[in-house]
């Protein structure tokens, strides 16, 4: 699994019932409605992939399939 940068996992999240809830700095936080799951997504930087670690997180605090994301 490829990470992906925070322009393409926002989409992701949009398309999957998550909805901006709020930004403090470079840091999104979307939020589903459906399932109350809230997920932070760093804009840092748009373009440049976000770092493994943090990527991995971001899936599992989503809880949505691995293959979304690919």
């Amino acid at each position: 699994m490829r990470p992906l940068n925070a322009k393409r996992i926002a989409r992701i999240l949009k398309e999957n019932g998550f909805v901006l809830s709020r930004q403090k700095g470079s840091h999104m936080i979307w939020k589903n409605a459906e399932t109350g799951n809230i997920v932070p997504v760093p804009f840092h930087n748009r373009t440049r992939p976000i770092p493994v670690g943090t990527f991995l997180a971001i899936v599992k605090q989503s809880k949505l399939p691995k293959n979304k994301f690919q």
